[in-house]
């Protein structure tokens, strides 16, 4: 699976997120803030509420949120629009600042699979390449690998969620430590739960495979 790493947080997204929050916003993450494949998810503050360090966390957690979501969706522009509904239902939560990384990033993966999984994918543009003659060998290589990254992410909305989110989570750059935490893992497990995760994926890699 490909990284698509998140720059600095855009001040238009800043204000969209704080804007709607003041307005007291919900989102579809909203619905999810429950247990969900053991995740605990914390529950909403009062309502109209929003809390003082949704800037400060914003800012310092979007590029992380970003990466997160586009590791399974694989587009930053479809990645941003997950991290304003994480961001949103954040800023009406009871999270404490501490746990706001972990949480981020759980919420990020979490919202990112629902899309993923319920068909809520923007349609692929593909532009014509050249004058309509024979197809370059660099832009052929690159279909390839547009189709395989789409396997890989079909599968990966096939597996169990909790798999799927401690899978998603490493291979963004959380350590086995910050992974831990944010799933409720004993450090220890982390290692053993991704490598099953990754079994998992292979083996519905060349299920749907050894089908087409």
């Amino acid at each position: 699976m490909d990284i698509v790493h998140g720059g600095r947080a855009p001040v238009d997204a800043l204000a969209i997120a704080l804007s709607a929050a003041a307005r007291g916003g919900g989102t579809a993450v909203g619905r999810a803030e429950r247990k969900d494949g053991g995740v605990a998810l914390s529950g909403p503050r009062e309502r109209g509420a929003v809390r003082a360090d949704l800037e400060q966390v914003f800012r310092a957690t979007y590029p992380r949120v970003v990466a997160v979501a586009a590791r399974v969706l694989g587009s930053r522009h479809e990645a941003e629009d997950v991290a304003q509904e994480v961001f949103l239902t954040f800023g009406h939560s009871s999270v404490p600042a501490g746990q706001a990384m972990g949480w981020l990033s759980v919420a990020a993966a979490h919202t990112a699979l629902n899309h993923l999984r319920s068909g809520r994918r923007r349609a692929v543009r593909e532009e014509a390449v050249g004058d309509g003659g024979a197809v370059a060998p660099d832009v052929a290589d690159a279909v390839v690998t547009l189709d395989e990254r789409r396997r890989v992410r079909a599968a990966l909305a096939r597996l169990p969620r909790r798999q799927a989110v401690a899978l998603v989570l490493r291979h963004s750059g959380l350590s086995y430590a910050e992974v831990a935490a944010a799933l409720e893992l004993s450090p220890g497990s982390v290692g053993t739960t991704v490598r099953r995760a990754e079994s998992a994926l292979r083996e519905e890699l060349n299920r749907h495979a050894s089908s087409d």
